[in-house]
């Protein structure tokens, strides 16, 4: 019922910035929570940023300072700016969103991912 497309990735020199987005498309009336998540090789994924429907924001120690995270609600559009890469940073980055279910509660979608990598 619910897709999310994610763009912007790719290979970019330590120091440099990248731009990722996440559209959310199909039968959507609200998306409670969009955010953006890591798995680089041989580590568990983990939380990059959040945002609530309200624009309340969450992020990881090692991006904060560096990485800003928006969304557009009218789009159910999330994007991820990132500045000052670093080789860390690698990693393919997956896009999440919570939505509303009819009955109540809320589903988990998931994005595919988009790989981002660091290289001199």
């Amino acid at each position: 019922q619910v897709q999310l497309v994610e763009s912007g990735g790719g290979l970019v020199q330590p120091g440099g910035s990248l731009r990722l987005s996440c559209a959310a498309s199909g039968i959507i009336f609200s998306i409670y929570t969009m955010g953006w998540y890591r798995q680089a090789p041989g580590k568990q994924r983990e939380l990059v940023a959040s945002i609530a429907r309200d624009h309340t924001t969450t992020y990881a120690n090692s991006v904060k300072g560096r990485f800003t995270i928006s969304r557009d609600n009218a789009k159910n559009t999330v994007y991820l700016q990132m500045n000052s890469l670093r080789p860390e940073d690698t990693a393919v980055y997956y896009c999440k969103a919570d939505a509303p279910l009819l009955g109540g509660g809320f589903r988990i979608y998931w994005g595919q991912g988009t790989q981002v990598n660091l290289s001199s």
